[in-house]
């Protein structure tokens, strides 16, 4: 019974640990895809408003990849972001 417990709990440390590397991988796409919308919106049309840093701080990974493509033909950030 205990080799049965002991396997139980390395599988279970197991599992949860490749879900966390999953959820931190994540995590660390979409701050870079916000840090790279963030840095080529300000390029292109100067400071950005804190109104605009919320949005692209709360956009899921989608949403910022959608931005990201509309970023090359806007002429504005509210093209980008709305």
């Amino acid at each position: 019974m205990k080799g049965f417990v002991e396997r139980y709990t390395q599988k279970g440390m197991r599992e949860g640990m490749q879900k966390g590397i999953q959820e931190g991988m994540q995590k660390g796409r979409k701050e870079g895809e916000a840090l790279v919308l963030a840095r080529l919106l300000q390029r292109k049309f100067g400071e950005l408003p804190e109104s605009i840093r919320i949005k692209i701080e709360k956009a899921d990974s989608d949403t910022l990849l959608e931005w990201l493509d509309r970023v090359l033909t806007a002429d504005s950030i509210n093209e980008v972001i709305h």
